[in-house]
């Protein structure tokens, strides 16, 4: 991944990316913001509330106006610097948005719970399916739950590219993380982008992915063993989400433990969707955890 931070990049024509300078453990080198189009423009997530990332995104538009901000879930690493970017731009917001969504008792993260913003609400609300159109381009949103509840791809037709947000990364797999997170949904919206014939992902963190495809193959694969791990761990040796993680995740981060228990309790709460376990809810890292087959 070359770039440089608040210097946009081609990526393909009437592509730009811009990496926001807000690296860490679950941003890799920052989150990515797109712009789209040669005439008036489209900014796909425009990052942090970040005033140089905000300048670095109006230097690119050059003086074209930007017509369009979509948002591909509502996390605040790709959120926050919406508002004042509408105010430079008067640009419409168009996501699936959160507000109309139910809020969980107890929202987990590996970030907290203000990683998220539970009352966002763009101007239009976009579903499975919709097209956004500019001047000389063309957007499909593709709904793709799973690591957010809201989480929308968006597919570039005419260039064969889609836009994968935090639902299929290249430096990593995306954080499953319950009750914000489902395995459920996320496997099958996995299988969802395996019947879209396109192999060229730009992702949300990190860099393009060519045969993108064999990864979302190799993502499912990566989390039917995984899931195999965590049952045998559990029907064989008795272990809570806790010892799972001891198990599985030798020598992890520390910074990155609270994130792999919450990936195995994704994991759990989807094989007890499936009959394979038991446990009593609340679901936490104590909690005893039977297995039915």
């Amino acid at each position: 991944m070359n770039f440089s931070y608040g210097i946009p990049g081609g990526i393909l024509p009437g592509v730009v990316r811009l990496v926001a300078n807000n690296p860490g453990p679950f941003t890799h080198k920052g989150t990515n913001t797109y712009l789209i189009g040669s005439k008036s423009l489209a900014v796909i997530d425009p990052g942090p509330d970040d005033p140089l990332h905000r300048e670095a995104i109006l230097t690119a538009a050059n003086g074209r106006p930007i017509s369009h901000i979509l948002i591909t879930h509502a996390h605040r690493d790709h959120l926050d610097g919406l508002a004042k970017l509408q105010e430079a731009t008067k640009a419409i917001s168009m996501a699936y948005g959160r507000a109309h969504l139910e809020v969980p008792e107890q929202l987990n993260s590996p970030s907290g719970r203000d990683f998220v913003d539970l009352d966002f609400a763009p101007d239009v609300r976009i579903e499975d399916g919709a097209v956004i159109e500019g001047e000389d381009w063309k957007l499909e949103a593709l709904f793709t739950p799973g690591h957010a509840p809201d989480h929308l791809c968006l597919l570039l037709a005419d260039q064969n590219v889609i836009f994968s947000g935090d639902h299929v990364m290249g430096w990593n797999t995306t954080v499953i993380a319950p009750p914000e997170g489902r395995m459920a949904d996320y496997n099958a919206s996995l299988s969802k982008l395996l019947d879209i014939n396109c192999d060229l992902y730009l992702p949300g963190h990190g860099g393009r992915l060519e045969d993108a495809r064999r990864t979302v193959k190799a993502f499912l694969l990566h989390r039917q063993w995984r899931e195999q791990a965590i049952h045998d761990a559990i029907r064989n040796k008795g272990l809570n989400i806790r010892g799972i993680v001891a198990l599985i995740y030798k020598g992890l981060d520390e910074k990155l433990i609270q994130a792999a228990g919450l990936s195995v309790m994704a994991h759990v709460e989807h094989l007890k969707e499936q009959g394979f376990v038991a446990y009593e809810a609340p679901l936490d890292l104590d909690t005893e955890i039977t297995a039915t087959s």
